[in-house]
Order: C-alpha cells, then sequence, then structure tokens
C-alpha cells in the first residue's frame, strides 16, 4: 500500500520548498520587466474592494465570472442557489479547522472571508436573496491575502436593494417503510441594509427523520448461526437555529462584520430487536435509546480599518455549547427473569474563544500580511455509569478518566507574502508557528506544551483562457477532539475507550495540485490530486494500563484524487439539459499498532461518486432531473473488531419541478425507488493478533422509499 517512491521524493522537499519559500518573500524572485506594468495591477480581491459592493479594480485574478442572469433558468432563491450551479465548483466547508487562521473554505463575501466557524459559508449564502447578489466570480486563492487558500476560490459580491427581501422553504418528506413522517424541515430568511449597510437574518430548522427494519444475524467463530435478531431503528433530528450577519461600510472605508448563531439540537435514536438462538435460550427483547439536548451558541465580529501605511483587521469569536446526553440498553426475558442493561449519563460544556489581528500593507512588490490568534478551547464532562445487578436494579459503576476536564491554550504568528510573478502567475506563501498548552484534569491528567511550524506555498498559473493550474504545499497542524481524551462507552455496540492523556494534535505535510479546463460551451471540468505525509495521526491503539482508546500513531498517508465534470448540452446544439459528475477517490496506509502490518485508516472514504442530471424544458417552467449517489469506506478497525457500515450499489432518485406556482418553486421528489439496503458487518474477536474470533454480526435493513416535497419562494 502507498506510493513508496514517491513518499521518498516527497520527504526529500521538504528542505527545497522551505528554501524557495525563503528566497520568494525576499523579492529574489520577481516579474520580468515586460510584466512588471501588468503584474502591479494583479491586486488580490479583499484590497481591491475599493467600492462597497467588492468591486475589483483589476480582473487580472478572476478565472471566470458569473452574472444572475446565467442562472435565471434554475429560479434561484438566494447566493447559495447559484453558487451550487457554477460549472465545475463545489462549496468547501471550514468545519474543523484549528482557528481562524488556518482556511479551508473556498468562499468569500464581497472579498472577505466569513468570519465564523460553525455559521459558515453555506449558512452564510443562503441567507443572502438572489435579489442582491451583483456577480459572483471564481478567482485565484493564491491572489488572496489568506494565507493556505489556493486554486478556484468563490467570490460573492453583493448589493443591498435597499428595502427588505425575503425568502422560504418548506420541505416534508414521508418514507414508505417504518418512519415518521418530517413535517418540521423548513426556513425563513430576511435581508435588508442600505448604501453601506448590509444586514441578514434566518431562522430555520434542519429536521430528518430516519430508519430502517431487517434482520441481523449472528454466527459463532465457525460460521454457525447462533442468533437471529428481527430489528427496527428510527432517528429523528431538529435543529432549530436562529443566525444573522451584519455589514457596515463607512465613508472613510472601514468595514464592521458581525456574524452570530443560536442553535438547539435535539436528536433521537431508538432501536427494538427482538432477539433468539443459542445465545441465550430464553427468547428476549432489546430496547437501546440515544438521546441528546443540545444548545449551542457562536458569535463573531471583526473590524477593519486604515492604520499607518496599511489596513489593520480585529476580529473576535466565542462559542459555547452545552450538550447533555443520555443512552440506555434494557433487555427483557420472555420468562420474566430480571432485566439486563446499563446507562450512561453525560453532560458536556464546551467553550471556545478566538482573539486575531491581521495588518496588511503592500511590500516587496505584493502584499504582507501579519497576524497573530490566540485561542482558548475548553471541554468539561461529567458522566455517570450505571449497570443492572443479578436483581435487575440499577447500580452505579466506576468509569475513571469519564468525569474531567480539558483545557488548551494557544497563541500563533505568521506572515503572508502573495504577490504576481507574471500577469498569469499568482504566487503566496505562509510562514508561522504556534505554541499550545493542553491540560487534562484528574488523576490521570497532566499539562504538556508544544510548538509546532506551519505554513504553506501556493502558484495559480492561468496557462490559457480555459485552463487553470494551481498548486499548494502546506504544513499543517490538526484540531484534536478533545473527547479522545476521556473515558467513554458505546453501549448500543459494547465497546469502551479509557482515558489517554498523552494525545497530541497531528501534523501533516500536504501536497495538492488542481487543474479547472473551461470546456467552452460543452462546461466545465476540475480535478485535484493530493497527497498527505501525516505525523502523530490519530487512530485507536492499546493503552498501557490496559483497554484501549484514541492516540498517536507515527505515520500514515492519505493520498487521492477528487472531480467535478459539469456538462450543458448546448455545446452539441441541444438546449436545456445539464449533466454534473462528481467522483473521489483516496485511499491510506498506516501500520496497525497491533499487528504492525499496514492497513487502511479507519473508516477512510474510498470512493464518493455523485451523478445529477436536470432539463428545464425551453420556454416553459417545468424541470425535470434525477440523480445517483454511491459512497465506499474502509473498516473500522479497534483492537477487539473490526466493523464496516456499507451500502448496496446505487442510491437512485428522480424530481419533476415547477418554478411558477403562484410564483413559488415546487418540486416533488422520489428517493430509492430502487430498495437499496443498508449493511453494517462486525466481527469481534477474543483476540485479534491470533485471529481468534468471536462472534460475528450481519446486519440487513432496508428503509423504503423516500418521498419529498419542496416548496420555495421571496417576498
Amino acid at each position: 500500500m502507498g506510493f513508496p517512491r514517491f513518499t521518498s521524493l516527497v520527504k526529500s522537499t521538504h528542505f527545497l520548498v522551505g528554501s524557495a519559500a525563503v528566497a520568494l518573500c525576499a523579492g529574489q524572485v520577481s516579474a520580468s520587466e515586460a510584466d512588471g506594468d501588468e503584474a502591479e495591477d494583479a491586486v488580490n480581491v479583499e484590497s481591491a474592494d475599493s467600492d462597497e459592493t467588492g468591486e475589483p479594480s483589476s480582473q487580472s485574478n478572476t478565472r471566470r465570472t458569473f452574472t444572475p442572469e446565467d442562472f435565471e433558468r434554475f429560479a434561484p432563491r438566494s447566493a447559495l442557489d447559484m453558487a451550487r450551479q457554477i460549472p465545475g465548483f463545489s462549496i468547501q466547508s471550514d468545519d474543523g479547522a484549528r482557528g481562524l487562521g488556518q482556511a479551508n473554505t473556498n468562499v468569500i463575501v464581497n472579498g472577505r472571508r466569513i468570519s465564523g466557524k460553525s455559521n459558515g459559508p453555506v449558512e452564510a449564502l443562503q441567507r443572502i436573496p438572489a435579489e442582491e447578489v451583483v456577480r459572483l466570480e471564481l478567482v485565484d486563492g493564491a491572489s488572496l491575502d489568506i494565507g493556505g487558500l489556493s486554486g478556484q476560490v468563490l467570490n460573492v459580491v453583493t448589493n443591498s436593494t435597499g428595502g427588505i427581501t425575503g425568502q422560504f422553504r418548506y420541505a416534508p418528506r414521508f418514507r414508505s417503510r417504518g418512519t415518521p413522517a418530517r413535517f418540521y424541515e423548513g426556513s425563513v430568511s430576511l435581508a435588508g441594509g442600505g448604501e453601506k449597510t448590509e444586514w441578514t437574518l434566518a431562522l430555520e430548522n434542519d429536521s430528518n427523520r430516519r430508519g430502517n427494519e431487517g434482520i441481523e444475524q449472528v454466527f459463532d467463530a465457525a460460521g454457525a448461526l447462533i442468533d437471529t435478531r428481527d430489528e427496527q431503528s428510527n432517528f429523528d433530528v431538529d435543529r432549530p437555529s436562529l443566525s444573522g450577519s451584519f455589514t457596515r461600510i463607512a465613508d472613510n472605508g472601514n468595514v464592521l462584520n458581525a456574524t452570530g448563531e443560536v442553535v438547539g439540537f435535539f436528536f433521537r435514536a431508538t432501536e427494538t430487536s427482538e432477539r433468539s438462538g443459542t445465545i441465550s435460550p430464553i427468547d428476549r427483547s432489546r430496547f437501546f435509546s440515544n438521546k441528546e439536548d443540545e444548545f449551542n451558541f457562536e458569535v463573531g465580529l471583526d473590524y477593519q480599518f486604515g492604520f499607518g501605511p496599511g489596513r489593520l483587521k480585529l476580529i473576535g469569536l466565542h462559542g459555547y455549547e452545552n450538550s447533555p446526553t443520555v443512552s440506555q440498553t434494557l433487555t427483557t426475558f420472555a420468562d420474566d427473569s430480571p432485566a439486563e442493561g446499563s446507562v450512561f449519563d453525560r453532560v458536556a460544556d464546551e467553550f471556545e474563544t478566538i482573539g486575531r489581528a491581521e495588518y496588511s500593507l503592500d511590500g516587496l512588490g505584493g502584499n504582507l500580511l501579519f497576524a497573530a490568534e490566540g485561542a482558548r478551547n475548553i471541554l468539561d464532562i461529567t458522566s455517570m455509569l450505571e449497570e443492572r445487578d443479578a436483581a435487575g436494579i440499577l447500580q452505579p459503576v466506576e468509569l475513571d478518566g469519564a468525569t474531567a476536564r480539558v483545557d488548551e491554550d494557544r497563541a500563533e504568528l505568521s506572515v503572508t507574502y502573495s504577490r504576481p510573478i507574471a500577469s498569469n502567475l499568482q504566487f503566496q506563501s505562509t510562514l508561522g508557528g504556534e505554541y499550545s498548552r493542553i491540560s487534562q484534569s484528574g488523576a490521570l491528567g497532566q499539562t504538556r506544551t508544544f510548538y509546532r511550524p506551519k505554513g504553506s506555498i501556493s502558484l495559480d498559473w492561468k496557462a490559457s483562457d480555459d485552463l487553470n493550474i494551481s498548486g499548494r504545499v502546506e504544513r499543517v497542524v490538526g484540531q484534536l477532539n478533545f473527547f479522545d481524551f476521556l473515558s467513554t462507552v458505546d453501549l448500543d455496540q459494547d465497546r469502551e475507550n479509557v482515558t489517554n492523556a498523552e494525545l497530541v494534535p497531528q501534523q501533516s505535510w500536504v501536497y495538492e495540485i488542481e487543474a479547472t479546463v473551461g470546456l467552452g460551451a460543452l462546461g466545465s471540468l476540475n480535478a485535484r490530486a493530493f497527497y498527505e505525509d501525516i505525523t502523530d495521526i490519530v487512530d485507536q491503539i492499546p493503552i498501557a494500563d490496559g483497554g484501549q482508546a484514541p492516540g498517536n500513531i507515527p505515520s500514515a498517508e492519505f493520498y487521492g484524487v477528487s472531480s467535478n465534470l459539469t456538462l450543458l448540452s448546448e455545446g452539441i446544439g441541444w438546449r436545456g439539459t445539464r449533466i454534473d459528475v462528481e467522483l473521489d477517490l483516496a485511499d491510506s496506509s498506516v501500520l496497525d499498532p497491533l499487528l504492525g502490518t499496514p492497513r487502511r485508516l479507519s473508516r477512510n472514504t474510498l470512493t464518493d461518486f455523485e451523478f445529477d442530471i436536470r432539463h428545464d424544458f425551453s420556454g416553459s417552467v417545468w424541470a425535470v432531473g434525477g440523480a445517483a449517489r454511491w459512497n465506499e469506506q474502509a473498516p473500522q478497525v479497534r483492537l477487539d473488531e473490526i466493523s464496516l457500515r456499507s451500502e448496496e450499489f446505487g442510491f437512485f432518485s428522480a424530481f419533476v419541478e415547477n418554478k411558477d406556482v403562484g410564483g413559488m418553486t415546487m418540486r416533488a421528489s422520489v428517493a430509492n425507488f430502487n430498495n437499496r439496503r443498508d449493511r453494517f458487518d462486525r466481527t469481534v474477536f477474543i483476540d485479534r493478533s491470533a485471529g481468534i474470533v468471536d462472534f460475528v454480526e450481519d446486519r440487513n435493513r432496508t428503509f423504503g422509499t423516500v418521498y419529498t416535497l419542496t416548496i420555495e419562494g421571496s417576498f
């Protein structure tokens, strides 16, 4: 597994990459005299938004520009509807990013990065009504003074209409098998402002009702059937939220941005299982439930103003989450024997506070951005485990390391240098480092400090009008999941993780090359290849004092390709048909900490395929279309088991849409008409290192056909 020769080559380039970065930052590599005037015009989007609508003073870093008229046939209601129809482009989220300096999203609004994490690009674009969109630009990421960006980045340019506009969406859903209807999925949003001010406000409930049912069989090590389970599961989710944004541009060019979100998250999972077999001579009924009633909020604020020869941007973000969860199992027997089961009760409080300052000015033939960031992250957990005794009465059980607090204090300094090397070649480099102190309370806790280098080099080359090539090399420090430090139990699968206070953030060298090919009237193709050389990867490991938990493995590889193809029928003289194909292929390699042999990273996505087709009938308000989905993952590996969640090939759907039903858009869709099934296979070992199997579970469930009606409108 892996690419041994490529790995050696990649590691040998670390010093060369660093040397090139120093040379370029010192201005030792410059554009030719012939390209000098053109290169000076290749300013980045943020420094070029000289008017209040994000108008850049030059288009030399812009790959493609779209106007609202380009999307008329899709009847868009928001900027998000337009962004999703851009050929060869898909939105990347900032979820899981470490702090605010490590940019993972590829969307900006009016040349400015969205100051939010959970309240990210999808939420921001969804709140912007289509009437306020001036244009959408795909620009070179390396031309922006935002570290870590390369390839195509979407800049959404807006301008307030001066009044108040609104939009709404309602999407009830029904399933043919064993799942209650979904009635509470929908949103209402408002937007307004004036010449210098823009604001948005949205009330939304992200709701879902899922479930499946079927037979699970259990076999012993010899393959003999020892248990049969007739099971049904339901998963109910409601995520009501109130979010908004506010932007004010003063007459002197100072810019104030504010974002906020308040969210409730209500989750209910249940599983009933009627069991019979030789595992127990008595028929039994098992009931599992898991619930969470979460509350969280996030507030972000930034202010940009002129200061000396440049501009200073001050950013603050604070988030809080309270997550009480309760899971329990209860097994009752046909002969009225005492019940068996457990209850795990946990309350988690999470805090994140970030302060960041960015100072941007022209220098060394380009743009310099100096940044300093400080952050504090806290996880405070109280947990309790109870198990039923021989009489069926719940009794408390000691669970070491399940009640504790984890704190991280972090500071980061960096400098980003962006400049055009030629009229069609953009360069960006970031050099920096971070200090962090992680402490864990309790008898097994400790305090540790770390110093980590960070940085990146990016190039964007506009090879021709129809071909853009970009490359990136980045040193990344990962974000730890603080829950991994603490003891926890999974009552449904009978798993336990002990505490591990030795976790450290993983680091990686990321190598990426991306190409965007314009196919003219036929559409667009975007393809990306990547390779990650990872240090201290987090995976399941044995703990010295006994048990297992998430921990660090010295090294791993992760590599793959992703592509996004849009085909338009206009290129062959046929109007109205569009095909979108996304294909991601990835693989990985890590040495199993128990066996010492290579395997894939647990639950690593191997294949992700999406196919969409849509036809808008010319001169009509009608459209039809369909989609196909398929996903394949690597198994999840623990010290004592290997499990795999999978699906039968193909999840198919179709829709019919009318774009003017009393001024509204209505879409009726049907999904899974091919009756795809969910599968789960698990092998539990007495001794995995010796290959001694305890039992094997084989689950096969169906979830029926899904019917959805979506109604969207504006006011």
